[in-house]
């Protein structure tokens, strides 16, 4: 969406709130207060739809992070969850700056779709040239599967902050929808993992099986993603938004620069104005006026005008894009700033202990199933808070930060279950489990609300730009706690033997002490 036209903008508030608030069906007739044919939304077929297509921008990411159980038993003694993480967190960082520049030059649908081809290809070649050929040594595969973790973190990046600038153009409820689709990305992909692993024994085998459902799933979403774009009910929302801030060619504008007058209409009904652009002639005659429908009053009686020139101007270059996307930024984050505090507060407390710490935390009763169990018991939980998130409520904004910073007690309590290894303090998997469930649900909620509700706090033609801000704390929350992670690790300790429950306890003291090292059990 072009920003740059926005002192152009047309802000009929009330009117499309009345519509957005229930999904594009403001009343029984289908039109909207202004008397616009609204499309419905048949079934929530778009709302499902933008939950199953938001699902595949994070699902290449979960699928090498839910994999924790092959790549622990391939990499043994290594930090490679915590380096998988670290990895995408980074790159989707820097992805994340870049996409906010590009947002200027290249159009939403393109970055979407490159997105998308970036992760079905870069799985596809995981699966076949490192699972199941195994055509690199051990140090060769470490860095090729690093390599391609920071692949898909570029495109799907791109493509994630590119999704909430579009769902930001639709009503409310649907940005709400691409987030609980991330999260049926990690439940899907965490069922995936546990009926492979259940099923067939051959670690190989269900692990290749389990990259080729990933990709399947990462093409469908793209082919879903594209219908939804085609719908009149997207079409619809998406042509207001890019509407907003330009001049009806139909008044007139034959000069770059004109005059613009800002008209309020009030509302005698509510005491309340919808603002309008009244555009004036070199005459001083008005030709065109955007009135409210529910106002039956002369604009002779309602109007307060205040007049200035605007001048409308595109960036022709990457340096003029960039003061230009500097000066919209400053002026939306006034107003959302405690939701982009909100965000990134939830997300550095969930990155501090999931995938890393998580991975951590040992179980002689399941094995290798343990970390399969805790990042499936995470993501489930994480999917039902932002189911809940779609409940409506408008929190006030000090509040939500203050109940996100208060997560920050997750930690201490994770740490617990895992520090120190021979015997953590909360001793047994259900104190893991619990937590992992309080991590999860909280995570969905303080993760969605700031998002929906940040789109709704600024005019039409800032909603893109502000979901790609909120998309930039997002991730400033994401690498804090990724590099966080690696301290929590090193408050651990060493790290005991491959399989620590076959190894007596008198060794695992003598590995802890450092008198052997966890190397010599291979």
């Amino acid at each position: 969406m072009d920003e740059n036209l926005s002192r152009g903008y047309v802000q009929l508030s009330k009117q499309r709130a009345s519509v957005s608030s229930i999904g594009g069906q403001s009343s029984e007739s289908g039109q909207s207060p202004s008397g616009l044919n609204v499309p419905h939304d048949t079934c929530s077929c778009i709302y499902l739809g933008l939950i199953l297509a938001g699902a595949g921008f994070l699902l290449p990411y979960n699928s090498f992070i839910i994999a924790v159980d092959y790549y622990q038993d391939r990499f043994p003694d290594t930090t490679i969850v915590f380096d998988m993480s670290l990895t995408y967190i980074c790159v989707a960082f820097v992805s994340v700056c870049i996409n906010n520049v590009l947002v200027e030059l290249l159009s939403l649908h393109t970055r979407i779709t490159v997105g998308y081809v970036i992760s079905f290809l870069t799985l596809l070649s995981v699966a076949l040239f490192d699972v199941w050929f195994e055509l690199l040594t051990r140090d060769s595969a470490y860095r090729v599967t690093l390599v391609a973790v920071g692949t898909v973190a570029l495109g799907c990046t791109v493509q994630q902050s590119s999704f909430y600038g579009y769902t930001s153009m639709l009503p409310m409820r649907y940005t709400q929808a691409v987030m609980t689709g991330e999260s049926a990305a990690g439940l899907l992909v965490s069922a995936n993992r546990i009926v492979t692993k259940a099923l067939l024994n051959d670690e190989k085998v269900n692990t290749m099986i389990f990259f080729c459902i990933s990709v399947v799933t990462v093409f469908a979403c793209f082919v879903i993603f594209n219908l939804i774009r085609r719908t009149e009910f997207a079409r619809f929302y998406e042509n207001i938004c890019r509407t907003a801030g330009k001049p009806d060619d139909k008044v007139g504008f034959s000069n770059q620069t004109v005059m613009q007058e800002e008209v309020e209409i009030v509302d005698h009904t509510t005491n309340q104005g919808n603002y309008g652009v009244l555009v004036i002639e070199h005459d001083d005659q008005p030709r065109h006026a955007v009135s409210s429908s529910s106002s039956r009053h002369s604009i002779a009686d309602d109007v307060r005008i205040k007049s200035e020139p605007w001048t409308v101007r595109r960036p022709t270059t990457i340096w003029a894009a960039i003061k230009h996307g500097v000066v919209l930024r400053k002026r939306a984050s006034r107003t959302t700033w405690p939701y982009m505090m909100s965000i990134a507060f939830a997300y550095f407390v969930t990155l501090c202990l999931f995938p890393g710490i998580e991975s951590e935390i040992l179980s002689c009763r399941l094995g290798s199933w343990m970390p399969v169990v805790l990042m499936a018991i995470f993501n489930a939980s994480d999917f039902i808070g932002k189911i809940i998130a779609s409940l409506p409520y408008d929190w006030p904004p000090r509040r939500l930060l203050a109940c996100s910073i208060l997560r920050v007690l997750l930690i201490p309590l994770m740490m617990m279950c895992a520090t120190p290894r021979l015997g953590p303090i909360l001793n047994g998997e259900g104190w893991a489990m619990l937590i992992s469930l309080i991590l999860g649900v909280t995570n969905g909620y303080f993760g969605s609300v700031p998002m929906i509700l940040a789109s709704t706090k600024v005019p039409d033609e800032q909603k893109e730009l502000t979901g790609n801000m909120m998309t930039l704390t997002y991730s400033i929350g994401l690498t804090t706690g990724s590099v966080m992670a690696y301290g929590l690790d090193d408050w651990l300790g060493p790290r005991l033997p491959h399989d620590p429950c076959l190894v007596n306890n008198a060794t695992l003291v003598d590995l802890l002490n450092g008198t052997i090292s966890s190397s010599s059990f291979g």
